[in-house]
């Protein structure tokens, strides 16, 4: 079975890469997974024309090739006004290979993503829809549209997938609509990493955040603010903090007036290798974020046995359930603080976190995802695989 996914990441083409090109973050590696269910996979997205080296991470796979279109530039309202142009250039091209496609994958929410499925959906293609954002924050019309679209057509031979967790099912209306967790770890790597060996020194505690973008919604002001008032009592702790964005200017400034700025290390952006690298020196992860869909991140601390300081929002509550951390019942910097001190100080509750960090990630390993996938198409499509 021939199937084609229609992204919005951005690529580069690597002369390294077994397929010629390369991107950042957990997408390479998921793709990977997804291929090894089909006979041949194509990714179609926008190619950038410079490559951009930190982080990359090769597009391989089996039987796995790249179709590029041209870079959608801008953000916000200048890629939307860019937009209708490159679609009307590329239209033919998307029609033709979804027509020659046996199944057709869109992870949104994205422009390209939509316009895949809404473009395969018309021509009655098998889809399927991965929705990768906060399932249960459509602050968006497009998101709204899309959340809309697969409660309308999800089931037959439309497979919908929301990214998270929650005690109920993703939709009230549709039961075809099915959650389905994220990660980028093999059972492999899951198991080296409960090797590690790092030593819990409490005089002086590791802290770890990482974000894709650093916004004000992911809480790092938060844990900043809640770090300064134990400056005093762990007055040799560290804070790694990983990640770009718009507000990465308040939270060094933010940093500074707090007196904590020798105790912070802004790393930027860093490769997935430099994230798992960083999580196995840490202790704790702090993630007081407002929105989720499914953090990676999280499960990424868990799995180096990183005991998670988080909000009870979005799958948050299912992945903390065990154990492996503390939900705060309010996100204000004095309950942080509260919450990393109840961990510090207590010596057999951070062992018993810890084990249950390890179990929890245990069970979220990348064949697993792999093959929930595989589970749900094969019984939508058929089979998927002639070898």
């Amino acid at each position: 079975m021939n199937l084609v996914v229609f992204s919005h990441k951005l690529l580069w083409r690597s002369s390294a890469s077994p397929s010629g090109f390369a991107t950042d973050g957990g997408f390479a590696i998921q793709m990977q997974a997804i291929s090894e269910l089909f006979d041949n996979t194509t990714i179609v997205t926008s190619v950038a024309k410079a490559p951009h080296t930190q982080g990359e991470v090769f597009i391989k796979g089996h039987n796995i090739k790249v179709y590029p279109l041209d870079t959608l530039r801008g953000s916000d309202l200048s890629r939307k006004l860019s937009f209708m142009p490159w679609f009307v250039k590329n239209y033919f091209i998307i029609r033709r290979l979804i027509k020659e496609a046996d199944g057709v994958h869109t992870p949104i929410p994205g422009d390209i993503g939509t316009i895949g499925m809404i473009m395969a959906y018309k021509m009655k293609k098998p889809l399927f829809v991965r929705y990768c954002g906060d399932w249960f924050t459509q602050n968006t019309r497009t998101k709204r549209f899309i959340k809309g679209f697969m409660e309308a057509h999800g089931g037959g031979r439309n497979v919908m997938l929301a990214t998270g967790g929650a005690a109920e099912p993703p939709s009230k209306t549709n039961a075809a609509i099915k959650w389905i967790f994220s990660t980028s770890l093999k059972d492999s790597e899951i198991r080296a990493l409960r090797q590690r060996t790092h030593h819990f020194d409490r005089g002086q505690p590791r802290f770890i955040i990482a974000a894709t973008r650093q916004e004000k919604e992911k809480g790092t002001d938060k844990a900043l603010k809640a770090l300064g008032l134990l400056k005093n009592k762990y007055p040799g702790f560290s804070f790694d903090v990983l990640g770009t964005g718009s507000y990465l200017p308040v939270l060094k400034v933010l940093a500074k007036e707090l007196g904590i700025e020798a105790n912070v290390n802004f790393h930027g952006k860093v490769s997935h290798d430099m994230v798992v690298r960083l999580m196995q020196s840490a202790d704790i992860l702090l993630y007081p974020t407002a929105s989720e869909g499914f953090p990676k991140v999280v499960f990424e601390a868990m799995a180096c046995g990183l005991p998670v300081i988080t909000n009870p929002v979005s799958v948050l509550p299912q992945l903390i359930a065990q154990g492996g951390g503390v939900l705060l019942e309010n996100d204000g910097p004095q309950y942080i603080a509260d919450a990393i001190s109840l961990i510090v100080d207590n010596t057999s509750t951070y062992d018993k976190m810890q084990e249950c960090a390890f179990k929890t990630a245990g069970s979220l390993s990348l064949e697993s995802w792999r093959d929930t996938i595989g589970g749900y198409l094969e019984e939508a499509w058929g089979k998927l695989r002639n070898d």
